[in-house]
């Protein structure tokens, strides 16, 4: 090799160098600005814990590729998710709880791994009530029942509970947390304008307290 084909060859592996360089320091500050998953990102079924998540995620896309649904987005940046990471938005749609979980299936790594009980076991939320003051079954306007009869395992993920209050009865829907898997249904199929019951990711949904949710300009 001549001196020009090495000056070359070296200034090729330097443009590498520096692009891998960028793209490191790219992902490094998308992961920082989304340390927690906004109120309406959710992860696939079989998902590890967020940090490890986060970590063990090659940003391949092929668990996307395998939702035989497409409810699976890769974040982008200003998505607010970590990018080139899977998510998906229960309002806009739902997961299909598939029984061979395909895109857990499809993940190269841990990062998506399939329940061995099976897709009733999976955590990818929690349903909470966030929204009792529009809810059309509990302020009286009407006995809807819309999240329950969406539910695919209602009377175990959810229930409409019977309540009485001012001589007033009215059926309230009430999450068991135990059993709800987060897939979204009774988010997507709640029909007031902004949804009366949301997913959130756990951690969120775990907290005492929940504020006012952002919504999704989406």
């Amino acid at each position: 090799m001549n001196a020009g084909s090495r000056r070359q060859f070296l200034g090729q592996c330097a443009s590498l160098l520096g692009s891998g360089s960028v793209m490191a320091a790219l992902l490094a500050t998308a992961t920082r600005q989304a340390e927690a998953l906004p109120a309406w990102a959710l992860r696939p079924p079989g998902a590890l814990a967020e940090d490890d998540f986060s970590a063990a995620c090659l940003r391949c896309g092929l668990c996307v590729q395998a939702c035989p649904f497409d409810i699976l987005h890769l974040a982008r940046l200003g998505d607010g998710v970590t990018l080139g990471t899977p998510y998906f938005v229960a309002r806009q749609r739902a997961c299909e709880m598939c029984v061979d979980i395909p895109c857990a299936v499809a993940c190269p790594t841990d990062a998506l791994t399939a329940p061995a009980q099976g897709i009733a076991a999976a955590r990818m939320g929690l349903a909470r009530m966030t929204g009792p003051d529009t809810c059309y079954s509990i302020n009286g306007t009407a006995q809807c029942g819309a999240c329950y009869l969406a539910c695919p395992i209602k009377d175990a993920a959810i229930t409409m509970e019977r309540r009485s209050a001012g001589g007033r009865v009215y059926f309230e829907p009430t999450v068991n947390a135990a059993h709800c898997t987060g897939c979204g249904k009774c988010e997507e199929a709640c029909v007031t304008q902004e949804a009366s019951i949301k997913v959130l990711p756990l951690a969120l949904a775990r907290q005492d307290r929940v504020g006012p949710l952002p919504r999704r300009g989406v």
